[in-house]
């Protein structure tokens, strides 16, 4: 990066002054740096600018950059430096921005920067700061930034930080912060940006607020303890663009004069206690039509009753919109339709009844639909197989009734799909099955659905949840369920309360990273595998199946019928084959030995051997001596038969298989 051969002034990141050539300025921000920042740095006495931003820079900020009292900006941020913040920056009178977020510093904020008088910045957030914000910041006269946020600060905001008029951005979330807001907070007019999101702050908001805050643009109140009514003095702060006073315990009706903040373009009202289960609850919807640059709306997990008016089709340029968990009833207005840039829909857990609007289809860039747990009825509309981005559709706990459209399969990017609890009848569409996107969860269970389980199952290679369970599909498990083995998770297989049949197939053993399989209640037969999800009890499920046999000892099932009988047979005929081979041979050998001896009578010169000399030998001293034919004794095998050593003697037996084509031409030539 820098060379001994040119002038220090000439390197990078260096810029020096034109009369004496001392470094002014270090700009070294984004270079990819390492190590540790030296303490040699608090020589350059002349250093008005310190650029050291993300780079990978640890250890302890050098307590030596006190000494660069002509320094105005330090830039830390984005690094990986530790310890706490040296008490002796205090000393950089001249200092205007101080910027350290997004580092691993710890400890308390020294209290001693709040002699910084020219301060206009100070970024401490994103770090592991501790203790309580000092009182001492409220000395910082010309601070306009103010930004603590994700660290671990905890007790009230000292009411002196109301003393700094010339602050716009006021940010404390992601904190242990408790108590209220320091009244004077609420009475500094420069503020643009406000944000105590997720602390423990109580208090209700003041009714003047949007009076004595009227160049608000930012508000961000969300995952506090806050209460009261939203003041309608809220509609005056007329530069308002983002508003989330989510997961509080906030009552009361919304306001309607809302409606006259042109620029809003985020509401999250969700998880609060607002409206009363009335008809004019959602009075407020109309009025948002004026606000066209709205595109998040958020009301979810409230008390909002009545009927969702139709002018919410009128928000056409909403891309997020969720109304979910509340009381809402009525039938869905065709006029959601219009809404062709959203691309989440959530309205789940309501009471809507009727059926899909046919004008969903539109929704061309629609990614999640939620509208479960309602009392929707009717068929599922083909026309959302035209919403070809959909990754995530939850139809579950409705009336739906009829067959699971096919068209879904032109969902080409569906991830999760739930239309479980349902009153669904059919066949399980082969398109479904056969979208290799589906890696999350299809789960179809609590229907009435008929029929095998289709081929195409094995096309769920990503699958993490697989529930068919309490439908009424018959046949047996399709083999080709063993190309799931590719799968890297898959917790739940539930084929469970079904008349599914035949034998457990072995590929299941396949799928070693099954974490649960449920096959109970259904006519399963047949011997249950040993291996993979099947070795461990209490990963799956066989109650109900009445034919099963085997399997591991724990679940006490009979033995397998026929099994040990079919071990048995092997051995019985090779007995007997054994016995009858012998049998044969002896027949045959007497039968020789009577031919030769007749013969030898007649010409007794010709005989090539002394057959009379030789000894006679039952077949009961044969199967004695050799110990009934064991493999012990066995010295030799050929084409024809097995050679046998009779105990210690000379004598070789040999037993022929006289099923062997060529077998008596052996005895012969023996």
């Amino acid at each position: 990066l820098w060379n001994d051969s040119v002038h220090f002034c000439k390197w990078q990141g260096v810029a020096c002054g034109r009369k004496h050539q001392r470094v002014r300025s270090l700009d070294l921000n984004d270079l990819s740096l390492s190590g540790t920042v030296s303490p040699h740095a608090g020589n350059l006495t002349f250093l008005r600018y310190l650029g050291l931003a993300s780079n990978n820079f640890h250890g302890e900020i050098p307590k030596e950059i006190g000494q660069l009292f002509r320094l105005r900006i330090i830039e830390m941020r984005n690094n990986s430096l530790s310890g706490e913040i040296p008490r002796d920056i205090s000393n950089c009178s001249e200092l205007r921005i101080m910027s350290l977020i997004k580092n691993n510093l710890a400890g308390n904020i020294p209290s001693q920067l709040g002699s910084l008088k020219k301060l206009v910045v100070l970024y401490l957030g994103g770090n592991k700061l501790t203790g309580e914000i000092p009182h001492s910041l409220g000395n910082l006269s010309s601070l306009q930034d103010f930004f603590l946020s994700e660290n671990h600060l905890q007790g009230k905001i000292p009411t002196g930080l109301g003393q700094l008029r010339n602050l716009t951005v006021f940010t404390v979330g992601a904190n242990n912060l408790s108590g209220t807001i320091p009244p004077a907070l609420y009475n500094i007019p420069s503020i643009t940006t406000f944000e105590t999101t997720n602390n423990q702050f109580t208090g209700s908001l003041p009714a003047n607020l949007g009076l004595t805050l009227p160049n608000l643009q930012e508000l961000f109140f969300a995952q506090n303890e806050y209460f009261g009514s939203i003041p309608e003095s809220l509609a005056n702060a007329s530069r308002l663009r983002l508003i989330d006073i989510s997961n509080n315990s906030f009552t009361g009706q919304f306001p309607t004069d809302l409606g006259y903040l042109k620029g809003l373009e985020s509401l999250h009202l969700e998880f609060n206690f607002f409206g009363s289960n009335t008809s004019q609850d959602l009075s407020f919807v109309p009025s948002l039509a004026n606000c066209s640059n709205l595109q998040q709306l958020y009301f979810d997990g409230n008390n909002f009753g009545g009927a969702l008016p139709s002018s919410i089709g009128n928000l056409s340029n909403l891309v997020q919109l969720g109304f979910g968990r509340n009381p809402i009833s009525g039938t869905i207005p065709e006029e959601v339709g219009n809404l062709v840039n959203l691309y989440r829909l959530d309205m789940d857990r309501n009471f809507f009844s009727g059926s899909i609007p046919i004008s969903f289809g539109k929704l061309q860039k629609l990614e999640r639909l939620t509208l479960n747990q309602n009392l929707l009825s009717g068929e599922i509309p083909a026309s959302l197989g035209n919403i070809t981005k959909l990754y995530w559709l939850e139809l579950e706990g409705n009336k739906f009734q009829g067959n699971i459209t096919p068209s879904l399969g032109s969902c080409r990017n569906l991830r999760f799909l739930d239309v479980s609890r349902n009153k669904l009848t059919g066949f399980i569409p082969r398109e479904i099955l056969g979208l290799s996107s589906l890696s999350e969860t299809l789960n179809l269970s609590q229907n009435s659905l008929t029929g095998p389980l289709p081929l195409e199952v094995g096309s769920l290679r990503s699958i993490n949840a697989l529930d068919v369970s309490e439908n009424k599909l018959s046949g047996e498990i399709p083999r080709t369920i063993g190309d799931l083995s590719r799968l890297e998770i898959l917790n739940m297989q539930d084929l469970s309360r079904n008349n599914l049949s035949g034998n457990i197939p072995n590929e299941l053993e396949k799928l070693l990273f099954l974490q649960y399989l449920n096959l109970s209640f259904n006519n399963f037969e047949g011997e249950v595998p040993k291996t993979g999800v099947f070795s461990n009890a209490s990963a799956f499920s066989l109650v109900g199946n009445k034919n099963l046999c085997g399997g591991i000892p724990e679940f006490q099932l009979s033995a397998c019928p026929g099994k040990e009988e079919k071990l048995r047979r092997p051995s019985i005929v090779i007995v007997l084959t054994t016995t009858i081979s012998s049998f044969i041979l002896v027949v045959i050998a007497t039968s020789f030995y009577l031919f030769y001896r007749r013969k030898s009578k007649r010409n007794p010169i010709s005989s090539p051997f002394m057959v009379d000399k030789l000894p006679q030998i039952s077949y009961g001293e044969l199967l004695k001596a050799t110990d009934g034919f064991s493999s012990e004794n066995l010295i030799g095998q050929g084409s024809f038969g097995s050679v046998y050593q009779q105990g210690e003697g000379l004598v070789a037996v040999k037993v022929l298989n006289l099923q062997q084509h060529g077998a008596s031409k052996s005895f012969i030539s023996e």
